[in-house]
């Protein structure tokens, strides 16, 4: 990132995208916010760009990224945070206009946005890129199209990092368990999701918090990481460590404090 630049979070107006919005934000950057259903974050310094910005459309995504440079200055972060999460069936019952929403908005309009972004950086030799996956595209689950996103998002995250990383693009991923957003939330209180065995199997036995992705992605954006490119971080309060414990009698308990 650079002092002249910009911060550009897609879903910058809820969940995982406001909560590193907000960060970036509260750390100086001069973060801009995109969204299909664009909403300000109150309380924040970061900028609203007030058009819908559908990811899953190239002509859009081309015509908005050249809009906001024009606007706002040279993209030198980019935090790829829009995404829809995936329905629960058994296969028989996935419908394919689900499925395809779903793969366009998660994968390919994440492509989409780094491509268009990321050219730009490569041209300008400097800039860093920060996916937002999923552990569901590491793991196996009864969300056939995101878990098949998500698992894409992670495989372009390295090929991106290959394709730029000698003029100076870094490109990462992040890889969230279960995190505590407002949708989630929604879930839980519905009944459709069981907040003990969302949070059993982690190592930490707990969700993981909107701010702890947020600080993930900071701090591959940020030069700490400068050596890095091409990874998948999952942040995820030990979900993938913990989960096959069960098959050896489950996670020990913390002793008495």
């Amino acid at each position: 990132m650079s002092a002249n630049g910009i911060v550009l979070v897609t879903g910058g107006s809820r969940g995982i995208g406001a909560a590193t919005a907000a960060l970036l934000a509260n750390q100086g950057q001069r973060v801009v916010i995109s969204d299909i259903a664009p909403g300000p974050l109150a309380g924040t310094q970061t900028i609203l760009w007030p058009a819908p910005f559908d990811v899953a459309s190239e002509s859009a995504v081309v015509s908005g990224i050249a809009d906001i440079e024009a606007a706002h200055g040279p993209i030198t972060g980019l935090v790829n945070a829009a995404g829809v999460f995936g329905k629960m069936h058994p296969v028989e019952r996935v419908r394919m206009d689900q499925w395809d929403r779903e793969v366009n908005i998660d994968l390919r309009g994440t492509f989409l946005v780094a491509r268009s972004v990321g050219v730009r950086m490569a041209q300008r030799r400097h800039g860093a890129i920060v996916n937002v996956a999923s552990v569901a595209g590491m793991t196996s689950g009864p969300i056939h199209a995101y878990t098949a996103a998500k698992a894409g998002v992670i495989q372009i995250t390295q090929t991106l990092a290959a394709e730029w990383g000698r003029v100076g693009v870094r490109v990462n991923a992040v890889s969230p368990g279960f995190t505590r957003t407002v949708a989630l939330e929604a879930g839980i209180a519905s009944g459709a999701l069981n907040k003990d065995l969302l949070a059993g199997p982690t190592a930490m036995n707990r969700l993981v918090e909107p701010v702890e992705v947020a600080q993930a992605i900071a701090w591959l954006l940020s030069p700490m990481s400068s050596g890095v490119t091409g990874i998948n971080l999952p942040v995820d309060a030990g979900f993938i460590a913990g989960t096959t414990w069960a098959a050896y009698g489950g996670l020990p308990e913390a002793p008495e404090a």
